[in-house]
């Protein structure tokens, strides 16, 4: 009997022996191998590609529109209007219109090497020209161009220029402008924000803008202010010196499928789409001067 416990115990401290031999071996074995490990340095880091340019390639909600803030004259609200050219005008309209909460966007005509274009905010901001995706080419850091959009008919690709919060896009046609008309636009035409928010655009070289009461294609093309869209109705404010020249209301009011309207008073036309009675009251009740 002492003898079997002996050989169990002589047994099991023969196992603990060498199971203790290894592992003071594997103790001793780990700094070797970080040893060794360490004076391989492996593959080199991978560093990433150069990105282009993300600042027009994100992904945008917020309407490309400015609501300025208002002042309160007995029913009436106020607010000061900037063009695109700089001129200013005072804006004066019942509060029922509601035309700052309704936000602005610029307009204006523009010739590149005598060829025409127009240059205009989309009214839901960079996402409608890029879908999110990536730019063609980036001809400037802040002008990139973008494929044709689908079902834009007879128009090509965009380019899209961004100057502060604004985005505004040039939609080509036909055979498009050249490489070197597209650049003259990136490098020729300048914008810059005032301090209420508003878009000044400047041009040279090859680049020229539309002045107030010119016309294109049948529609006037100078320095516009639009306001609303979408499903909603529409005004825009055009500045026609002395009223004369075309009656034609802006293409973006014309186009929207329901009857549009304008009247001409002190040197600026005011065309409307919509209701019925938002129309005959705009038309009537707004009052717009300039400085």
């Amino acid at each position: 009997m002492a003898d079997q416990f002996d050989v169990i115990e002589s047994g099991e401290r023969g196992r603990r022996r060498w199971i203790g031999l290894a592992v003071v071996l594997a103790l001793l074995l780990i700094p070797i191998v970080g040893v060794l490990s360490s004076s391989d340095p492996g593959p080199p880091p991978v560093t990433p590609a150069p990105e282009p340019i993300q600042s027009l390639t994100r992904v945008e909600s917020a309407p490309n529109i400015l609501n300025v803030p208002v002042k309160t004259k007995g029913r009436d609200e106020v607010f000061e209007a900037v063009f695109p050219d700089g001129q200013r005008a005072e804006v004066r309209y019942p509060a029922e219109l509601d035309l700052d909460a309704m936000g602005s966007r610029p307009f204006v005509g523009v010739w590149v090497d005598g060829l025409y274009r127009q240059l205009q905010a989309p009214y839901n901001g960079e996402i409608e020209v890029t879908r999110g995706g990536r730019p063609i080419r980036n001809y400037t850091r802040n002008v990139t161009l973008w494929p044709r959009q689908a079902g834009s008919g007879s128009y090509g690709q965009v380019l899209l220029f961004a100057f502060g919060q604004w985005r505004l896009a040039m939609y080509d046609r036909g055979q498009g402008l050249t490489f070197d008309q597209r650049l003259a636009l990136a490098r020729e035409l300048k914008g810059r924000v005032t301090k209420n928010g508003y878009l000044v655009l400047s041009a040279r070289g090859l680049v020229r803008l539309a002045e107030p009461g010119e016309s294109a294609e049948g529609y006037p093309v100078g320095p516009q202010l639009w306001f609303g869209g979408g499903a909603g109705p529409m005004v825009a404010f055009v500045p026609t010196p002395g009223c004369r020249g075309t009656n034609a209301v802006p293409s973006v009011i014309d186009g929207r499928g329901r009857r549009a309207e304008s009247v001409c008073k002190g040197g600026v036309r005011i065309a409307v789409t919509g209701p019925q009675s938002f129309r005959e009251r705009a038309l009537k009740e707004i009052q717009i001067t300039l400085k």
